[in-house]
């Protein structure tokens, strides 16, 4: 691809490297920006530096966050007890979507995958062991997709409590196997944190 100005060239550069975004697209976007007013470009410009340069993760369960607690874990009429383990903020923001779950979140930020070069010393899990070794927690929902990582991530959680007084559980397999949480449909994935089950049972049906 051929540009009159570097400046062109070097936007759409660092616009491809976006993920699903390839170079034409990019391309698409940065003269869709160049045609805007320039107030709206430096508002852009400002939103994403301000992101990349102050954004923070809650101390609590590890979302994205503006203050060190976020809103969820900060709203008194959240039922502390029940903890939902997800992989990230785009899984916690499905499930809030479905209006079904008053519990709180744990986010990992990934799921055990060892062809990535990712092992549990790489997550939000012990962080997530030690809050339930504090007793606070009756239930936890393991909400990660159906994925053998996922699975994976599922199974080794589990043995790092197990003998602990918690009770744990899956969504149900409203969701298929090998689909990642975020696409599902709201009612499809309401539906699955409702009907959860135990997660022994989810291993024996394994």
């Amino acid at each position: 691809m051929d540009f009159s100005s570097k400046l062109l060239e070097n936007a759409v550069y660092e616009m491809s490297q976006l993920p699903g975004i390839g170079k034409r697209t990019a391309l698409r976007l940065v003269l869709h920006l160049l045609k805007q007013p320039e107030t709206q470009t430096e508002h852009l410009s400002t939103a994403i530096s301000k992101l990349r340069s102050t954004v923070r993760y809650c101390d609590n369960c590890h979302n994205i966050s503006d203050m060190p607690t976020c809103e969820i874990c900060a709203n008194p009429k959240r039922d502390a007890s029940l903890v939902c383990v997800v992989e990230d903020i785009r899984d916690v923001m499905a499930i809030e979507n479905t209006g079904q779950f008053r519990g709180l979140y744990h986010v990992l930020g990934g799921k055990i995958s060892p062809m990535e070069g990712i092992g549990p010393q790489d997550l939000k899990i012990m962080s997530l062991v030690n809050k339930v070794k504090e007793g606070e927690i009756k239930e936890l929902i393991f909400a990660l997709s159906s994925t053998m990582e996922g699975d994976t991530t599922n199974f080794y959680i589990y043995k790092q409590i197990d003998g602990m007084e918690v009770r744990t559980s899956t969504i149900a397999r409203g969701i298929a196997v090998g689909d990642e949480l975020e696409y599902a449909d709201e009612i499809t994935l309401g539906r699955s944190i409702l009907n959860r089950v135990p997660f022994e049972g989810s291993l024996k049906s394994n």
